[in-house]
């Protein structure tokens, strides 16, 4: 099959991550839905990697090793997904282990911040929803903030309390964008920019961004994603083709009731991108 034929989907999360499914029962999920091409990209995380690598082989999956890392740049939290990456890689390892640490800390303030803006007890409520204590995250306090009846939807709880000037919001100072990239492509991957349309920066931020990217050796950004309308399908297909970046297309799927778009339920890319699996297929 040719590979623009290939329903592919390179970002997703298990619970090793913020997602609520293992990542066995992901793959799954993936391959009932017709997907031919998978990857796990839990964030700053690559444990799930093994388990979603043996359920993809007897699912007869192709599977493509990933992560997805939290950065800062320009005062702002970027994720930079890495696939087809060799996980056992130290520097990469090492470098995702310094990415994690002072996740709980954060994760306290977030409480009390809650607990100001009258919901206690929420840093023990988001312990429940987490698989991994290591990457307790705004999705974990959302879904709890669900469970109690603050709020309908995990969107309401971002938009009411988990963003910027809202109460629960407690910056993180992540990795380095060179940093990223180096991990990534030091255990042999390609480091591709994920959903860029949900970056609030000015045109001029985003133009010395993705120079920035390139100049570091990043060579894709995701155009078909979850994360994105169709309107911005359009605009980032634009985009890719004006840096000469490859594309990518994933479902940022977190779990079912979270889920905008499902796992492999996205349009194809644009015939005029060259697809980012190409490189290794």
């Amino acid at each position: 099959m040719s590979t623009e034929l290939l329903n592919v989907d390179l970002h997703c999360h298990s619970t090793i991550s913020d997602g609520v499914l293992t990542p066995a029962e992901v793959a799954a999920r993936a391959k009932a839905n017709g997907v031919d091409v998978w990857a796990l990209t839990d964030h700053d995380e690559i444990r799930g990697i093994p388990p979603a690598r043996s359920a993809a082989l007897d699912l007869g999956l192709q599977y493509v090793t990933g992560v997805e890392i939290s950065i800062t740049w320009a005062g702002k939290t970027i994720h930079i997904v890495g696939l087809n990456i060799d996980e056992k890689n130290e520097n990469l390892i090492r470098g995702l282990a310094e990415t994690r640490s002072g996740r709980e800390r954060r994760a306290l303030e977030m409480a009390a911040g809650l607990a100001k803006a009258g919901i206690p007890n929420a840093f023990q409520g988001a312990l429940t929803y987490v698989g991994n204590p290591d990457l307790i995250s705004r999705s974990h306090f959302a879904r709890y903030l669900v469970e109690i009846g603050v709020c309908d939807t995990v969107n309401e709880v971002f938009k009411r309390y988990l963003i910027e000037g809202k109460p629960g919001y407690v910056p993180h100072r992540w990795a380095t964008l060179a940093e990223a990239v180096k991990w990534i492509q030091g255990a042999g991957g390609e480091a591709v920019v994920a959903h860029p349309g949900r970056y609030e920066l000015s045109p001029v931020a985003f133009d010395a961004f993705f120079n920035e990217f390139k100049s570091y050796g990043g060579s894709a950004i995701e155009v078909v994603t979850g994360s994105h309308t169709v309107d911005q399908y359009a605009e980032y297909t634009k985009i890719a083709s004006r840096y000469g970046f490859l594309g990518s297309r994933g479902s940022d799927f977190h779990g079912p009731d979270d889920a905008v778009v499902d796992l492999g339920q996205l349009p194809p890319l644009s015939s005029t991108l060259t697809p980012v699996w190409s490189k290794w297929m």
